[in-house]
């Protein structure tokens, strides 16, 4: 889509994905990439297609929870922002991600622990090809304002990245607004909720509490993903409407911003290190994660294309063309 189209009032269309394997499989990467520090599944929603639905879709309940408790028609209200959800993505995708990250969680922290270099080249690799994602989006011909809106994005998750994390003892409210901090970052790829959480000092003990079923403790970490998602949601949703061209440049810029924290070599503080001796061997594990990833586009572009030409084919059933 060219830049003319995307300053337009008109809105984005949003392409729905009805394929319910292939959304248990879209939630069950979202859902295995959240566990890890540094990878946003806001990044892999954007990378398999489903961006955009999840918004929506969220907004709309965001909007029903409102007219629930604030009225006007409560009930009438609910019903009519429930039906604009879409259902064939969301609960397949929320199940896979749901599984995911209470299958993965433990060995993907024990993997993070025992090789973090490794993991960090593997996932830098990934997110860099990842990038071409939102690039495309926006479309050709960057003007001066696209490439100040970029660097804007670079620079202030390069910034977040960069803070030294933290360690705090976890109760119910660090618990609920780390949650709601987390959250906002899960939706805007190139942010990992993971990281924001291990910048916290609640990486550990949460995926300690997935692994082990702590019902209140992830409780009050539900409560705070509501609480973000209600505060963040509705200002996505009118920019991937109204500002998409605008809105997948910032997004670029964040997603290549975020790449700092994983430069696989780094000390606990998050001191970059220049490449140590095992610079080979990393770079080809990132090369990997790239050409993962870059196979992943290929299929998703495939069948995204191929679902185009059944809907162009697709027969009218009022005239029978």
């Amino acid at each position: 889509m060219g830049a003319t189209a995307q300053l337009t009032t008109e809105p984005h269309r949003i392409t729905e994905h009805r394929n319910i394997p292939g959304n248990l499989l879209r939630g069950a990467l979202i859902g295995t990439v959240e566990t890890i520090p540094g990878v946003s599944g806001g990044t892999v929603a954007l990378v398999v297609g489903i961006y955009d639905e999840l918004i929506d879709s969220a907004s709309h309940v965001v909007s029903a929870g409102k007219r629930a408790i604030v009225g006007p028609d409560r009930v009438a209200g609910v019903k009519e922002n429930l039906a604009r959800v879409h259902w064939r993505m969301i609960i397949p995708v929320m199940l896979g991600m749901v599984l995911a990250v209470f299958i993965i969680a433990g060995p993907m922290s024990r993997a993070v622990e025992a090789h973090p270099e490794v993991m960090r080249a593997l996932f830098f690799g990934m997110v860099l090809v990842s990038v071409a994602v939102p690039i495309r989006l926006a479309g050709r011909n960057w003007r001066a304002v696209d490439w100040l809106m970029g660097l804007a994005g670079f620079l202030f998750a390069f910034f977040i990245v960069s803070i030294p994390p933290t360690t705090v003892e976890p109760n119910p409210v660090i618990i609920v607004l780390a949650a709601a901090i987390a959250v906002s970052a899960l939706l805007l790829p190139g942010l990992s909720g993971s990281f924001i959480l291990l910048t916290i000092g609640l990486y550990q003990p949460t995926l300690q509490a997935v692994d082990e079923l702590d019902l209140g403790y992830l409780g009050l970490l539900m409560l705070g993903a509501v609480l973000g998602m209600a505060v963040i949601v509705k200002g996505l949703q009118w920019l991937l409407a109204f500002r998409y061209r605008p809105t997948m440049v910032v997004l670029a810029g964040l997603m290549l911003g975020a790449l700092r924290a994983l430069w696989p070599w780094q000390v606990d503080d998050r001191t970059l290190e220049a490449p140590g001796a095992n610079w080979p061997l990393l770079l080809l594990v990132a090369a990997l994660g790239g050409i993962a990833v870059g196979i992943l586009l290929y299929v998703d572009h495939k069948m995204s294309t191929r679902r185009a030409q059944l809907e162009a084919v697709r027969v009218d059933p009022d005239t029978g063309a």
